[in-house]
């Protein structure tokens, strides 16, 4: 089972945004978070902006949409051509529908869980989602502590992904480092949204490389054990 790392370009310098996506060019997809003040206390990017960062990077885009009414605004992140598109539990009027619409246009379809949001009401549905990602920190800003209490869930998700042998990614995002994805990867996750873990390092792509094969490595021993 692979592992993969998305590093969140909320760490990123936005004034330099194309150098800073050039040095992530060795990762799986850069994690794109779209906050408009209101589902979350924070604003980042738009259509527009994002509608950029797709024209200039050289890996996929894994956009996260911490946004109200995900249902009419999500859609034009997967026209942009985003690879995936993650929308939010708990601002969705129907998941369902919203999954299907976005996989019709062609993107990948995530679905988001808060810390305090539980899982049991999405195992039956799994089949529906491309990706269920598991919040390791409160929506809203980068840099937070990881929240453990967390893995229950994510280790929750694991067990029936796998034993109905579904391709269904499951990632985390917060407080991700070289101790806590060994956590993660041992309760299941194998998508890892890393921030200030990557842009802090000297060498971005030996820290993605590293990320990447101690996520695997755990990944693996989990799987096996």
């Amino acid at each position: 089972m692979p592992a993969r790392i998305n590093p969140s370009i909320l760490a990123a310098d936005f004034v330099n945004m194309e150098r800073d996506l050039d040095r992530i060019a060795s990762a799986d997809l850069v994690h794109v978070d779209v906050m408009d003040n209101h589902f979350v206390p924070n604003l980042t990017f738009g259509p527009q902006m994002v509608g950029r960062i797709q024209d200039v990077s050289k890996i996929p885009l894994d956009v996260h949409l911490m946004i109200d009414d995900p249902d009419h605004w999500g859609l034009q992140y997967a026209e942009l051509g985003a690879y995936s598109v993650t929308f939010h539990a708990e601002a969705a009027a129907d998941p369902i529908r919203l999954a299907r619409r976005l996989r019709a246009i062609g993107a990948r379809a995530g679905i988001a869980l808060k810390p305090g949001t539980p899982a049991d009401g999405y195992l039956d549905l799994l089949e529906e989602f491309d990706q269920v990602l598991v919040m390791t920190v409160e929506p809203g800003f980068g840099g937070q502590s990881f929240m453990a209490e967390t893995m229950p869930k994510l280790a929750s998700l694991r067990q029936a992904v796998t034993a109905r042998g579904l391709d269904v990614w499951l990632q985390v995002d917060g407080g991700i480092t070289e101790e806590t994805i060994v956590t993660a990867a041992e309760n299941g996750a194998d998508t890892f949204v890393a921030g200030s873990a990557v842009f802090r390092a000297e060498n971005t792509a030996e820290q993605i490389s590293l990320l990447r094969e101690t996520a695997a490595r755990h990944l693996h021993q989990a799987a096996t054990s």
